[in-house]
């Protein structure tokens, strides 16, 4: 029993460290740094699998994606921003939203989806598990993360920042099938194959050709520049 507590009280805390470091993510202004905290964010995310594969030792199966989360998402995925980025601007391109004003709204949308999703899970996630811990603490924080990619998409015009809110819809969308079902082993190769390293290096090439051809990153001058 103590080390169940112990578990459960590790992965809460991770995803709690996981949730502020995709919030930095989303508002540092330095794209390297952004780049970091995704990193950082990541790195918490491949703890959580671990914690989780610690607490169900039956499913060896989750030490698969530790490892494949290990290297796409900490170590691929982070390297190829960064290779990108010595060619681009570091600084974001102005978003839509001020930092002030977008900083004030993130905490507020986060608290507020946090909240409504812990209270109300049973309407997503209507399983005896999910209204338990970790499992509940650990969907309303996957929902939130969700909800914060999906918010860099749209408030944000920077094409780094917007490989950073996939990367974040795809990390929110695989901490939340661990958490419903970590001990089946269709959840373990669902999590593995749906990866967005092929996206996210399609999407950055892209820009790297847009940035070398019309000198910016800002997605909101395409459609202008096309013309």
């Amino acid at each position: 029993m103590t080390g169940l507590v112990y578990g459960t009280n590790l992965i809460v805390t991770l995803m709690l460290a996981h949730l502020i470091a995709s919030i930095l993510a989303v508002e540092w202004r330095n794209l390297r740094w952004s780049v970091f905290a995704l990193m950082a964010q990541s790195a918490l995310l491949v703890g959580i699998f671990a914690s989780f594969a610690f607490l169900f030792p039956r499913a060896t199966h989750l030490w698969g994606w530790v490892a494949a989360a290990l290297v796409t998402k900490v170590i691929v995925i982070p390297t190829l921003l960064l290779t990108y980025l010595k060619r681009l601007p570091e600084r974001e391109v102005r978003p839509v939203v001020g930092l002030r004003l977008s900083l004030a709204l993130v905490l507020i949308m986060t608290v507020i989806f946090y909240r409504l999703m812990h209270t109300y899970v049973e309407f997503v996630a209507p399983t005896t598990e999910a209204l338990g811990e970790p499992v509940r603490s650990s969907l309303a924080i996957a929902f939130t993360v969700f909800a914060l990619g999906l918010y860099v998409l749209i408030a944000r015009r920077d094409a780094i920042k917007i490989v950073i809110g996939i990367v974040l819809l795809e990390n929110g969308v695989h901490l939340s099938l661990i958490s419903l079902a970590p001990t089946l082993v269709e959840t373990t190769i669902l999590g593995i194959t749906s990866n967005v390293v092929v996206a996210a290096w399609l999407l950055l090439y892209l820009t790297g050709a847009i940035y070398r051809e019309w000198g910016t990153t800002d997605t909101a001058k395409l459609s202008t520049l096309k013309r």
